[in-house]
């Protein structure tokens, strides 16, 4: 009996192809809206962790002056030293790598090429504090680091710009008034937190930075590498009262520099992502909702077509619960069917528009079965209505109907 029942609801959706297809259109917007932005916004979360990632490993960036933004600048506030860097490195038990980072913009120059870029002054550190690996070439000599050395390693950004394809190492660049040997090429990160291209700078030896383009000895900023397993806020909290003792601030002085944490950062931002795909796809789930509203209102004008139908059914011995059984199956069958045709568009629109959008595609099971278990739940629920109507008719007033 459930099969014929199966059989009868499958003629009924085929003898009305166009108006099943538009019965069944909400579903499959519901459930591709829902599905996409489930998808998107993982692949987003996911993005956001690996670019705050290519920073560093358990990276801490101090900065002088009180603000906290990403990225902000110490404005007017005591800069640091490098002495600082070498006073972490030594009494920071939980430090791996410190380095002393300067940083200022300038035009370099090369192979009849001119390109703006950033011009970052460190140590060998450097590379170990933010996971910095060599595409070709090496890293600075202790030598070259201690007398300032006219060498510099470029980014991959800066190499097309400047060399195109050819290899930069041996070639110089000149920055400001002063040429540099290119000693290596660093490995590209791409783009990272914010939109930056991290592969866009001029990397010196910090003495040559601070002594032939920035003419002074300020270092904006310390880069903090920590090691594996260690407490961050233990850290952190050492790190803090040793930098107030070599600023010489009083108890009750506030910092006069900011820790950014990039784990906190990692896991704040995707934090914030991950609610943004909630909300975005609780809303894209009032589509389903709708499609529902449409199938029972559908659903209730096939009752009133059918009543002739479904009352001589009745007259030859159909049961109420047959009747009903079908109308119910009709409902879920074309909700099922939009559930699939949704899934199937998701998964083309995700892949197309992660493409465009640079996001790892992550093809979720979960969200795509919940999804179309949903999407025939829903059939069920808004057919019952017209399904309930259909098996309470009278047959002999249904016969009669015109």
């Amino acid at each position: 009996m459930l099969f014929n029942t199966i059989v009868l609801a499958l003629r009924s959706i085929q003898r009305n192809l166009l108006r099943s297809f538009l019965t069944m259109l909400g579903i499959v917007i519901g459930v591709g809206a829902v599905i996409t932005m489930v998808t998107l916004g993982n692949g987003a979360t996911v993005a956001v962790q690996q670019q705050i990632a290519s920073l560093g490993s358990n990276l801490l960036m101090v900065r002088p002056g009180q603000r906290q933004a990403f990225g902000a600048g110490g404005g007017g506030a005591v800069a640091f030293k490098e002495a600082d860097a070498e006073a972490i490195a030594s009494q920071i038990g939980g430090a791996a790598a410190v380095a002393p980072e300067g940083r200022t913009s300038a035009t370099v120059v090369a192979n009849g090429r001119n390109w703006s870029t950033s011009v970052i002054g460190s140590s060998d550190a450097w590379f170990d504090a933010g996971n910095w690996k060599l595409a070709a070439g090496r890293r600075f000599e202790p030598a070259e680091l201690r007398a300032g050395a006219a060498v510099c390693i470029i980014g991959e950004t800066v190499r097309r710009a400047l060399f195109e394809q050819r290899d930069p190492l041996g070639e110089l660049v000149r920055v400001k008034q002063f040429s540099c040997t290119v000693v290596g090429l660093l490995a590209s990160k791409g783009q990272g937190a914010m939109g930056i291209d991290q592969d866009d700078m001029v990397l010196l030896p910090l003495h040559t930075l601070q002594r032939r383009v920035t003419g002074n000895l300020r270092v904006a900023t310390l880069l903090v590498s920590m090691r594996d397993g260690s407490d961050s806020a233990v850290v952190k909290a050492g790190l803090t009262q040793l930098l107030r003792e070599r600023r010489k601030l009083a108890a009750d002085d506030e910092d006069n520099f900011n820790v950014l944490d990039t784990r906190q950062l990692a896991d704040t931002m995707s934090g914030t992502t991950r609610v943004m795909t909630m909300l975005l796809g609780a809303v894209a789930a009032v589509s389903l909702l709708v499609g529902g509203i449409g199938i029972m209102n559908i659903m209730l004008v096939s009752v009133t077509e059918r009543t002739r139908e479904i009352g001589l059914r009745l007259a030859i011995g159909a049961l109420e619960r047959d009747v009903l059984l079908q109308f119910l199956i009709e409902a879920m069958v074309l909700a099922a069917l939009g559930g699939l045709s949704g899934v199937l568009l998701a998964a083309v629109v995700t892949a197309l528009l992660a493409g465009l959008m640079h996001l790892p595609y992550l093809f979720n099971p979960v969200i795509n079965l919940v999804s179309f278990l949903f999407a025939a739940g829903i059939g069920v629920v808004f057919g019952y209505v017209p399904a309930r109507r259909a098996a309470r008719l009278d047959p002999i007033e249904a016969l009669r109907h015109e």
